[in-house]
């Protein structure tokens, strides 16, 4: 069963090794671990629905209103985990079907209802906020919306219901031999129509390309009527629908079905460790790999902080001194070393050929290759990090990322500003920060910045909640100072939201809120989220 206030399966647990614990208490200082609240004494005060359900194939029920009233942001936690959860959707919906999903929104329409999408609920920065309003609040949910419509091998394309969740899609997929390769960290739980409208990015998108590259066409939904995305392989016919539903957050309406471009299963797909001596060796190094004509599927940099933690984190303490001890020997271990994840991918001997050109790159770079037994632990558990925050709450400690995109003469300096703000964000408070970062996604023209951040937990959620504000705001502001975008695969949903006008000037703010108003007149669709337009 799926945990109501955190991460994940209720019956996973992500252990914290002993090493990890003193590591985080000499960096960050000794915790002070609350008492989280129990379900029950958050649903009793679930206030009653402003809605008449009566004949309605909608729910009521308080503990579905609950369980749709949040995402997985900080604020989200921070509500959940101590029972300051103040606004509840009115009503919950399922529709399986197109023809049910219109009945659903022209019940919401005749109710003069907001409407919240809902697909896996692994929002992290406010998109399934309820917004507080006089108007009834309707989340709508399309995890039902899930069948594997239609695959076109001829054509490379699959069509699914937007509400698919990604292990669904890839189990479908591969029953046929093929993939669409999309592995974002939320995988296990987020959907295909999520992935769309934040255009999500997956952790191999470097050979099987972001979700702006994987959407083919599809339909939707919206106030306005239906639209339909033809999915022609290319066009010149003006600007592309398409990219202005991608990224919309559910302003303009619901996402029902998408078709996806998707690939046969690959022959090779392994990741490989790598160290090297240094940060400014490593970067240079991963700049060149970028630039090759290589089958990589990713190239993954952690700074030194993020190297150390990591192999802390990891535990297998005799197999990481082992580790250690040989890097040494190679001249490629102290304070300044940074491990990197290189995957690679594609028939064997294209594979193998790539493998001999990123070791002449690596070697240059004084990089010292480590096998695939990291890259093996890595895919083993890529989707069990989020996991470590429901330990390291319960521990006393809150943990949020970051990320952003730069051009590749700004990584090194935006990098460094961030972490610099982010550590002494506290300071004035006597608090501590422990961060580190990646390099997570790699272009020929930059690369994204992905940061994580730990404080301690406060003894009031007022007070944990002012700490992270404070952190993200001034983080955010290094990000735009330092000519980045404010988010790079997050989406921009409510914490965002602020610093997109340094992104899209006054004009490109004004055509935003041009289409949401047209799109959505009377501003029900998922308002307060993206940009603020002045309705409901």
């Amino acid at each position: 069963m799926r945990r109501w206030n955190g991460w994940g399966d209720e019956q996973i647990e992500s252990r914290l090794p002993a090493g990890a614990q003193n590591m985080l208490e000499s960096l960050v200082g000794c915790p002070a671990p609350q008492q989280s609240v129990h379900r029950q004494e958050v649903t009793v005060r679930v206030p009653g629905s402003r809605v008449d359900a009566a004949g309605a194939t909608v729910s009521t029920d308080p503990g579905d209103r609950l369980d749709h009233a949040h995402g997985q942001s900080f604020p989200d936690w921070v509500a959940v985990r101590c029972g300051t959860i103040s606004r509840f959707p009115d009503a919950v919906a399922w529709p399986e079907s197109e023809s049910r999903l219109e009945e659903v929104l022209a019940f919401a329409d005749r109710n003069r209802m907001i409407v919240v999408p809902y697909g896996g609920g692994t929002s992290v920065v406010g998109h399934l906020d309820v917004p507080e309003s006089d108007a009834p609040v309707l989340s709508l949910s399309l995890q039902r919306l899930n069948q594997f419509l239609e695959f076109e091998p001829e054509n490379r394309l699959a069509t699914f219901g937007a509400g698919v969740s990604g292990p669904d899609l890839e189990a479908a997929l591969r029953s046929k031999g093929y993939t669409l390769g999309h592995y974002p960290q939320s995988f296990e739980y987020s959907t295909l129509g999520g992935w769309v409208v934040t255009r999500s990015s997956g952790q191999q998108s470097r050979y099987f390309g972001r979700i702006e590259e994987l959407f083919a066409g599809g339909a939707a939904i919206t106030p306005r009527g239906s639209l339909e995305f033809p999915p022609y392989p290319a066009s010149a016919a003006g600007p592309d629908l398409r990219q202005i539903f991608l990224g919309s957050e559910g302003r303009l309406g619901i996402l029902s079905r998408a078709t996806v471009r998707v690939r046969e299963l690959p022959e090779t797909d392994n990741i490989y460790g790598v160290f090297f001596p240094t940060w400014e060796a490593g970067v240079s190094a991963v700049r060149e790999l970028a630039a090759a004509d290589l089958p990589l599927s990713m190239i993954r940099l952690s700074n030194p902080r993020e190297t150390m933690t990591n192999l802390v984190l990891a535990g297998h303490e005799t197999e990481i001194a082992w580790l250690k001890k040989y890097l040494r020997f190679r001249g490629c271990y102290d304070d300044a070393s940074c491990m990197l994840l290189l995957g690679m991918i594609g028939p064997r001997k294209m594979v193998a050929a790539g493998r001999k050109g990123a070791r002449k790159i690596i070697r240059r770079y004084r990089g010292v290759p480590v096998g695939r037994p990291m890259g093996r632990a890595w895919q083993k558990n890529r989707f069990l990090a989020p996991y470590l925050r429901n330990t390291l709450w319960d521990r006393g400690y809150a943990v949020d990322t970051l990320e952003t995109a730069v051009t590749w003469d700004r990584v090194n300096e935006a990098m460094q500003d961030i972490e610099r703000v982010i550590s002494g964000a506290l300071e004035d408070k006597g608090e501590k920060v422990h961060v580190f970062t990646h390099l997570s996604h790699v272009y020929t023209s930059g690369s994204s910045i992905y940061t994580t951040y730990l404080f301690r937990i406060a003894d009031s959620p007022e007070e944990t909640m002012a700490r992270w504000q404070t952190i993200k705001a001034a983080a955010s502001r290094a990000i735009i100072a330092n000519g980045g975008t404010i988010s790079h695969q997050h989406g921009v949903g409510v914490d965002h939201k602020p610093y997109l006008s340094a992104e899209k000037g006054a004009l490109g703010m004004d055509m935003l809120r041009n289409i949401c108003t047209h799109m959505d007149p009377d501003q029900r669709m998922n308002p307060g989220k993206l940009v603020d337009t002045g309705g409901s």
